[in-house]
């Protein structure tokens, strides 16, 4: 073991001998508040732009959302990859190969980020007509993006290195980090949106500050002498073999983020051709609602992934299988009791985005199906991150297509032919259901597996 991370190896014995509860709790709970505090970058800015702006500018941050899925997918290409290369490198008292694969993520999320930032400024009114914007919701639309495209690069450094973080050993400070760009967030907003009177634009600059901040305490913590991990002279060098095992790893979180692109893309033109604006805002609202909850399960998944991670690195079956169930426990209660919150009381979320009388019961009506099977997905989710954390990828990224892809999309393509646009929400709880069945089939058959290596 390398002499200068001999002081930190206690810390990261904890992932193999303390209790799994206590590590889960531990590890998940301040990703949940950090996952948390991301989600209020997307809902103080919905809330906002809703209440002082309008219904058109809520359809056309709606409009936005498959520009930013792209940009959480390629960033979580990398981010997502390192952070669980780094877990089992750990596990392996690697550490040496977890810097050389910092390093390489540093290179790697800089390099892409830049170069899909160039194709969405030139071609952006073209993108964001593709991606169903109409003649009233493209002003805001684009507004918006060309005031948060320089921000989309530091907020893919942010999360990366913020996974890359958590999974080296210091969960709280990644925490904090989200604390941080979150609180300049919520002071900016108002500030820039009504105070300065800038609108949609407003917001995309306070986002843009905030992040900025999170950014330089995030980077900053890997050149700290006393890290386990550390920025040092000779790790930046692209390898190969790195860039294939985050890639491979990573290509399952991303292509979920891609999907949603599809997906969002899919249904706002269904929308638009069902229903209209209003269709489109309700699902807004809708999105933001789910994406809050799916949040604190993927909190939940970045606490247990180091967890998984260092334990099969380091052989302790037993506990990885135990991480599993009990986190599937506690995301499936969440996804329940969101289920059940938002069937019950739809016309109250709405009407924290907007006054609008038509948009509340569209919105209403949006919950009533979409949400009905809401509560398997939390079973999916983490189910896919055990994939991704022990590098089976190719398992890890079919779960991620079944349930946005496999299913969802020709759902989404035969459904609203038959019942217009409630045809568009059935195709949620539809393609959930679907895609329940079959990881529960992956999940099972692949514990057994491990069941009987462990015993051979």
């Amino acid at each position: 073991m390398d002499k200068d991370n001999a002081p930190l190896q206690g810390n990261l014995n904890k992932l193999e001998t303390g209790s799994i509860g206590r590590l889960l709790w531990s590890y998940s709970l301040p990703a949940v508040v950090g996952m948390l505090i991301v989600s209020l970058y997307n809902v103080v800015d919905r809330i906002f732009i809703g209440q002082g702006v309008g219904t058109e500018a809520i359809a056309g941050l709606a409009i936005t959302f498959p520009v930013m899925n792209v940009s959480a997918a390629l960033g979580v290409l990398i981010g997502a990859g390192a952070s669980a290369r780094v877990s089992i490198l750990l596990g392996a008292k690697d550490f040496k190969a977890a810097e050389r694969v910092l390093g390489n993520a540093l290179v790697l999320t800089i390099s892409i980020a830049l170069a899909y930032l160039s194709v969405f400024a030139i071609f952006l009114d073209d993108i964001l007509r593709a991606f169903g914007a109409s003649d009233a919701s493209l002003p805001y639309a684009r507004d918006l993006m060309l005031y948060l495209l320089p921000g989309m690069l530091v907020m893919n450094v942010t999360f990366s290195f913020n996974n890359i973080m958590r999974a080296s050993g210091y969960p709280v400070k990644a925490m904090l980090s989200m604390f941080i760009g979150a609180g300049v967030n919520l002071i900016l907003d108002p500030i820039f949106i009504f105070v300065l009177d800038m609108g949609i634009k407003g917001a995309a600059i306070a986002t843009d500050i905030s992040m900025s901040i999170s950014a330089v305490f995030v980077l900053g913590h890997f050149c700290l002498p006393a890290s386990t991990l550390r920025f040092k002279r000779g790790i930046y060098r692209l390898r190969w073999h790195i860039i294939a095992g985050m890639i491979a790893i990573g290509a399952a979180p991303s292509v979920v983020n891609l999907a949603g692109s599809a997906i969002n893309i899919i249904v706002n033109r269904s929308l638009i051709h069902y229903g209209s604006d209003n269709a489109v805002a309700a699902a807004g609202i809708f999105t933001t609602y789910t994406s809050l909850l799916v949040m604190v399960v993927v909190g939940i998944c970045q606490g247990l992934q180091p967890i998984i991670g260092y334990n099969y690195g380091a052989g302790r079956l037993d506990r990885l299988k135990h991480a599993f169930w009990l986190a599937v426990g506690w995301s499936s209660a969440i996804c329940t009791l969101g289920c059940a919150f938002g069937l019950s009381f739809p016309e109250l979320i709405a009407r924290a985005f907007t006054t609008d009388g038509e948009l509340i019961r569209q919105t209403a009506r949006a919950f009533s199906f979409a949400m009905l099977a809401f509560w398997c997905v939390g079973f999916q989710i983490v189910s896919t991150t055990f994939f991704q954390a022990i590098g089976n990828a190719p398992k890890s990224i079919f779960l991620s297509l079944t349930r946005q892809v496999i299913f969802l999309i020709p759902l989404l393509l035969l459904l609203p032919k038959s019942l217009g646009l409630d045809g568009v929400w059935w195709s949620f709880p539809v393609s959930d259901i679907c895609s329940t069945v079959v990881t529960l089939g992956m999940i099972t058959w692949q514990l057994r597996r491990i069941s009987r290596t462990a015993t051979a």
